[in-house]
């Protein structure tokens, strides 16, 4: 079956996206969504088809194929860069594997004092010119569509360096904290000063916005949030100009009151927190969120349902639709198609 191809409307779909994160009146809601490039696309499985995942990341003109797919296919009101937040660790000077569906490796992780001082502070322009270059090409073949940037935020990235790789507990991660504190601080200040480069470089290669993702920081005690986290973030953004920044981390309701503390215009929310809550207390910040993406699995009627809930509770500024988290493989196109078509209809 072809694909369902939707039509822009009559209002510039940068100006909605980029009004919305500032927080401006808009027309409607504008939606997009985390990994809405991916698996549960046909035509992102034949590409992967042909090659590998670090492949694909690694080459600008086949990452730029795959951002166009979901844009072309539903004309969404932004593209996200193709790419993993872990090409950061392989610039600093880490290996990274992917085998077998069984998610990331760093062979080599980073646990000492001399595995500190063997990893490099690099050029980032140098050693990380691939989703630069891919949003150049995007701005070139879909000029009328804004296209964000994004990059692993400081502690998460520290995660998958400490520990090696994906974990329920993150066990070395934490370790390092409590009893090597220096040295996680060491890590931490490198890694954001080279995120923050990162996203600086994706905005003037074109992207009209940059999302950090912070996907394991709600492991932490809230204590430890503010100690380790919520600084490194605040370092990072610190260096990131001209564009809006937006933040997201998964399980965030314990942190909700600091959010607004990361210097980020825009917070990305989960799904485990009602949103019209999260907007009393967040105060006048946009919000980007917050759909479960399991409920893409949902009958259309359904999804119809907690889409228009979300809507209602955001308001009518201030808001972009998105997942709670990133579309699972599987998902149905259907499920996406009604997601899209409601926020596309709802007005307040």
């Amino acid at each position: 079956m072809l694909p369902v191809r939707y039509t822009q409307g009559p209002h510039s779909m940068n100006d909605r996206v980029l009004r919305a994160l500032r927080g401006e009146v808009v027309d409607r809601t504008p939606v997009w969504f985390m990994r809405q490039a991916g698996r549960y696309l046909p035509e992102y499985q034949k590409v992967r088809s042909r090659v590998g995942f670090l492949e694909l990341c690694n080459d600008s003109g086949l990452a730029c194929e795959v951002t166009c797919q979901p844009v072309d296919r539903f004309a969404l009101d932004a593209a996200i860069v193709f790419s993993d937040i872990l090409v950061v660790l392989e610039a600093i000077g880490r290996t990274v594997e992917f085998e077998g569906g069984q998610g990331p490796r760093v062979p080599e992780p980073v646990r000492s004092a001399s595995d500190v001082a063997s990893l490099v502070r690099p050029d980032v322009a140098e050693a990380l010119p691939v989703a630069p270059e891919t949003i150049r090409l995007f701005r070139k073949v879909r000029p009328d569509t804004p296209i964000l940037g994004f990059a692993g935020a400081p502690f998460t990235l520290l995660c998958y360096l400490v520990d090696g790789g994906s974990s329920r507990h993150w066990l070395h991660t934490k370790q390092m904290i409590y009893s090597a504190p220096d040295l996680a601080g060491r890590l931490l200040d490198l890694l954001a000063d080279v995120v923050g480069d990162y996203l600086q470089l994706q905005i003037d290669a074109g992207a009209a916005a940059v999302q950090l993702f912070d996907t394991w920081a709600g492991v932490l005690a809230p204590a430890d949030y503010l100690r380790w986290a919520l600084p490194s973030v605040q370092r990072a953004l610190a260096r990131v100009k001209r564009a809006p920044r937006i933040y997201y981390t998964r399980d965030c309701a314990a942190f909700l009151d600091w959010l607004p503390e990361t210097g980020a215009d825009a917070i990305g929310l989960d799904w485990r927190v009602e949103i019209g809550e999260a907007r009393r207390r967040l105060g006048t910040i946009p919000v980007q969120g917050n759909l479960d993406p399991v409920a893409l699995f949902a009958p259309p009627a359904e999804i119809r349902r907690r889409v228009r809930a979300i809507l209602d509770a955001a308001g009518s500024t201030g808001h972009v639709f998105n997942l709670g988290h990133g579309v699972l493989p599987g998902t149905p196109i259907e499920g996406v198609e009604a997601m899209i078509d409601e926020v596309r209809r709802f007005r307040i």
